[in-house]
């Protein structure tokens, strides 16, 4: 029996339910639904490509656990776009505030049935964990990694009337006059104020305040009004404001230059070594989501991320496409929170 019979055979043995004309319109909708997350079941057991009945049902929620206009925001929309004919309607959401912990936490207590997702990241389930233990949710008990979707690197910048031009003269600036100079993160143990902090350590244990945020669009603002010193900010969310002249990019992370901010020195050719980091934007759900459901949304996801549009789109902000199994993503996190987790004891660095 070839598999496509073999499937028909299954799913004529395995339908044997109420008939449809017995039903009034609420029972049939409710039979119609059930039948069809079963033969979308059977598809997925025997290797199908696609299944459209998961995302049919109701509109995908995607939380974004950030403020609008910032990198993980940005990412979450192109992807959403670029998916709603293969897993359909996808909302993005934004839950802002506690460093990412309260869109994270909303998704962890949600219905694990795979159409609530967050848009998690090295803030949301690597450094947070590593620098709090009083977080609301467990990162790895209470997700299941799905799909890992892009790398972001970090850029340094400073306002546009800032007077340094260049990382060594903001070191300078900053060991001629400790504590004058402070920076801005989107939230305490968020990804912007680690790398800040691990800048600071690279740089020769620099002494600056930190100034925590609800979002990195708002860091964004006070950092033009020449309220805060600094930012290290993801390319992402930086670009639109240094092709607009309203800050001024020093240097970025990782290990080369990046293609959409060519003029821009890595730390290490700016004299900064040991800044090779990026941030990862990752999909979790719920602990208890199906397997099947796991597979089909990394599946569509991974051929989103490969599509050109896509990985222009992404490269043009200034975040690498990535991809992978959920297997992968599952040891990022663990790597990446041993990493953080010896940088935050080795600076003392307390969640408040």
């Amino acid at each position: 029996m070839n598999r496509q019979n073999c499937v028909k055979h299954h799913v004529k043995h395995q339908s044997n339910g109420p008939s449809t004309s017995n039903l009034n319109m609420k029972q049939l909708k409710e039979f119609q639904v059930s039948r069809r997350s079963m033969l979308c079941a059977t598809a997925v057991g025997f290797g199908a490509v696609h299944c459209a009945g998961f995302a049919q049902a109701r509109p995908i929620r995607l939380i974004v656990p950030y403020a609008p206009g910032g990198p993980v925001d940005v990412t979450a929309r192109y992807l959403a776009e670029k998916v709603k004919d293969s897993l359909g309607p996808v909302i993005v959401e934004n839950k802002p505030g506690a460093g990412g912990n309260i869109g994270a936490d909303a998704v962890a207590k949600a219905a694990p049935d795979g159409y609530t997702l967050v848009l998690a990241t090295s803030s949301t389930h690597s450094i947070g964990p590593a620098m709090n233990a009083r977080m609301p949710y467990d990162a790895v008990r209470d997700f299941i990694p799905v799909v890992n979707v892009a790398n972001a690197p970090s850029v340094l910048v400073v306002g546009a009337s800032f007077p340094a031009q260049t990382v060594g003269e903001l070191v300078s600036l900053m060991k001629q006059h400790p504590g004058r100079y402070n920076f801005g993160s989107s939230g305490i143990g968020t990804y912007p104020h680690l790398t800040a902090e691990m800048f600071k350590w690279r740089a020769g244990n620099l002494f600056a305040v930190h100034i925590p945020y609800r979002g990195t669009g708002l860091v964004i603002t006070d950092l033009v009004a020449g309220q805060i010193a600094f930012l290290m900010d993801s390319v992402v969310s930086a670009q639109s404001h240094i092709r607009d002249g309203k800050v001024r990019p020093l240097a970025v992370s990782g290990r080369q230059r990046i293609a959409s901010l060519p003029q821009v020195p890595t730390f290490a050719e700016a004299g900064i070594s040991g800044m090779e980091i990026s941030n990862w934007f990752g999909i979790l759900a719920p602990a208890g989501t199906p397997a099947d459901v796991i597979q089909r949304i990394n599946r569509e996801v991974n051929t989103a991320v490969k599509s050109p549009d896509l990985v222009e789109r992404l490269q043009r902000v200034g975040a690498e496409p990535a991809g992978g199994t959920p297997e992968l993503l599952r040891d990022t996190l663990r790597a990446e929170y041993e990493s953080w987790k010896a940088l935050i004891t080795r600076l003392g660095l307390k969640p408040d």
